[in-house]
């Protein structure tokens, strides 16, 4: 029986397959075991007998479970909701067991046996059985709370308000968390992960040791190699860290993939014709209302005043009318009649479009269509709704300047975001909506949260599985985002304003949009037909209008490295060119540093110098527990929490196709959203994909099938585009 066969078979009462060949093999071995009385032999029989017991135990729950999954699927051919992933995740893990207890068999006579290290593989996977018991137990508790029925006839996946995650978190406390971080981790991924994962816990255990100074430099460097050789020792750091590490370790720590060494890998140089950043200025923006009128969009103003917002444009071509078409010579196309508007994911707290470009560089070839990416303010400097607020005027921006800049007619506008940007892409829709101005045309949404709460459904428990995503982190981007009481004063907000004009290494007024439009020697008179002479570099994606405005672009014949020099030292002196990454909104200013201040640094992690001027240190001895953290109150605000919005408002969404996994924990959002707009008669599709982690766009250079999925995510947007 095969993995991927999960949620098409029917759940038979007789035991499946894999359930007997576990039995049996674990059976074989305790017979082999049995005679052997050394501390190694006695444990891995002690582990065979409790996983016997296990099996025992999961059976008639795992029965019960599969019985009541069924009613809360999208529909037959896409059935998947939390309750079916658990049984999912037993399945699998069954599967894993059934590979550690072959391997001991066929050593067991081997001279090369082990057997301590098989002791350790196989207790941990009885710990593994243990702990998705407990699980299961806790699906029961969601299952007698869903009383609600929805507009489709089936039950939510979303308990009644009088049920609370710190309801559900204080039965939980007897979850053991460290068998899913340590020597069966990944285990219910598809294997080409699973090697990345003990990778990236790695990593994350690691950095944690350069990020806090926690004893001594000599006793962090070794548990560097424990850290490599101890899986046990992994997993209580990841553990550790996603109980008490702050928010800016998780900030610092998925900012990582914008490492220097990233954009050298060369299979993300995918060739692109134009990679340009723009910033966008804070300005009156008016815009066409659907019924003949004009509305002016807000500036966005909230937490940190007005501030340029900065846009990615990537492109496979170039075409009229594209900043960073002009001054190359060859081919020069048309206007294309698509757009796709990005916003990327991160927790509403970190990562950039550069951290995106190893999909959207491939989707730009593939879909040959320009892709503006926008580089929305982070929490928790700027919490909600300042995100909202900037995608909502960047793709007004983008709507009124496609045609002089991003190359587009713009007759079809397609909105597409993951995780977070998801989220946001839905928010800007109401509020087009709400503004009655020009909404997207469609929608492609991968793996989007829509209800922005501390909901306990049952796909929400993932997080206490999952190696990209642990519940800990999750808690505390959404508190990041949408806990805060902080105010800009006016005198700010002035400040703010003043600092705009000179710190903004590529803003672009009003004038200067037309002016990019038009021939380097700024006649306007075919304006049409001339196209600006900035070069398109894909290291180097940043135009200073203070040093272009006023003079000649240089010619066909000009020294273009010299051209580009001028330009590297402009960004260098921004202060946007720091080694490590910032959140919008941070100084990211290099001061002139002594020697005796200086730090080295090894793809981003820094080591030594006095750049972090506060000391940080993990504290693990205060006890506090994830309810203590959840005493903060959530806006039920359909902008934050799509979800709510009212089916008067729901009814009006473009067309939309979701994504999300069966082993996301968002994946109850996009259930319940898809059969919510179902009902309303709302054009929505939804894939859910089996095998793959929250954020596997971000992963398709180690595994095929990211990969693979990644393609079928531009498939759904070419989709979109030709509706």
């Amino acid at each position: 029986m095969s993995l991927n066969d999960d949620f098409d078979r029917p759940f038979e009462d007789s035991e499946p397959l894999q359930w007997g060949a576990l039995r049996e093999i674990c059976c074989a071995n305790v017979d082999y075991f049995a005679s052997h009385q050394d501390a190694n032999s006695v444990r891995i029989k002690a582990a065979l007998l409790a996983i016997l017991d296990h099996l025992d135990q999961l059976r008639p729950l795992y029965r019960e479970v599969a019985k009541f999954a069924v009613h809360f699927d999208y529909d037959e051919e896409n059935p998947g909701n939390g309750y079916r992933s658990f049984l999912s995740l037993i399945d699998k893990a069954i599967l894993h067991c059934n590979v550690i207890c072959q391997e001991i068999f066929r050593q067991k006579n081997s001279i090369l046996s082990r057997k301590s290290y098989h002791m350790r593989e196989i207790e941990a996977c009885s710990q593994l059985l243990a702990s998705l018991y407990t699980c299961l137990q806790h699906l029961k508790t969601l299952y007698a709370w869903s009383t609600e029925v929805i507009s489709d006839g089936k039950l939510s996946l979303f308990p009644p308000e009088n049920h609370t995650i710190q309801e559900l978190l204080s039965q939980m406390g007897n979850i053991n968390q460290y068998c899913f971080y340590g020597r069966c981790l990944g285990f219910q991924f598809c294997d080409s992960l699973k090697h990345v994962f003990k990778t990236i816990t790695f990593g994350m255990a690691s950095y944690s040791e350069v990020f806090y100074s926690n004893g001594t430099l000599l006793g962090r460097w070794s548990n560097f190699v424990k850290y490599l050789l101890d899986p046990e020792a992994r997993a209580r750091r990841v553990v550790s860290i996603s109980q008490h590490a702050d928010i800016s370790f998780c900030q610092a720590f998925w900012f990582l993939n914008e490492s220097e060494l990233l954009p050298r890998l060369p299979s993300i140089k995918k060739h692109l014709a134009i990679n340009q950043v723009i910033s966008i200025p804070p300005e009156e923006l008016i815009l066409p209302t659907v019924d003949g009128g004009t509305v002016s969009i807000p500036i966005p103003n909230s937490h940190i005043g007005k501030k340029p917002i900065h846009v990615r444009l990537l492109s496979s071509k170039r075409r009229l009318g594209m900043v960073g078409s002009g001054g190359i010579g060859g081919e020069l196309l048309g206007l294309s009649d698509g757009l796709i508007i990005h916003s990327h994911g991160g927790g509403f707290v970190a990562q950039t479009s550069r951290s995106h470009e190893v999909y959207l560089r491939s989707w730009a070839v593939k879909l040959g269509v320009p892709i503006l990416s926008i580089d929305y303010s982070l929490a928790p400097e700027a919490p909600y709704p300042r995100a909202l607020e900037e995608v909502l005027y960047a793709y007004a921006w983008a709507l009124k300047h496609a045609n002089t800049l991003l190359g587009s007619t713009v007759k079809k506008v397609i909105l597409v975001g993951d995780s977070a940007g998801g989220n946001l892409n839905l928010g800007v829709t109401l509020k087009c909506i709400q503004l009655n101005i020009r909404k997207p045309d469609g929608m492609f949404l991968a793996y989007a949260p829509v209800l922005v709460e501390f909901v306990p459904s049952p796909s929400r428990m993932l997080c206490f599985t999952d190696p990209l995503l642990p519940f800990g982190f999750m808690l505390r981007c959404l508190k990041a985002y949408v806990a805060t009481d902080k105010k800009v004063t006016k005198e700010q907000e002035v400040e703010e304003c003043a600092k705009s004009d000179t710190e903004s290494f590529a803003e672009m007024s009003e004038s200067d949009l037309i002016a990019l439009a038009l021939s380097p020697n700024g006649d306007g008179a075919n304006g049409a037909q001339k196209l600006v002479s900035l070069p398109s570099d894909s290291t180097l994606n940043s135009v200073s209008l203070t040093e272009v405005d006023g003079t000649e672009c240089p010619k066909g014949q000009a020294n273009l490295r010299d051209y580009i020099s001028r330009f590297v030292d402009m960004y260098r002196n921004s202060g946007l060119a720091s080694s490590s990454p910032v959140a919008n909104g941070s100084d990211g200013r290099d001061g002139n540093i002594s020697g005796s201040d200086k730090s080295w640094s090894l793809f981003g992690w820094s080591f030594g110098g006095k750049d972090n001027k506060e000391t940080r240190e993990l504290d693990v001895e205060s006890g506090r527990s994830p309810l203590e953290e959840l005493t903060f109150a959530i806006p039920r605000d359909p902008f934050l929490s799509p979800y709510l919005a009212p089916d008067d408002t729901l009814v009006h969404l473009p067309p939309i196709k979701l994504l999300s996994l069966q082993l996301d924990p968002c994946l109850d959002d996009s259930v319940m959203f898809a059969r919510k707009l179902r009902s309303l008669g709302n054009k929505v599709t939804l894939d859910i994909l089996s095998g793959l982690p929250h954020g596997f766009l971000n992963l398709i250079l180690v595994s095929k099938e990211a990969a693979d999925a990644t393609d079928l995510c531009a498939t759904r947007i070419k989709e979109l585009l030709d509706l």
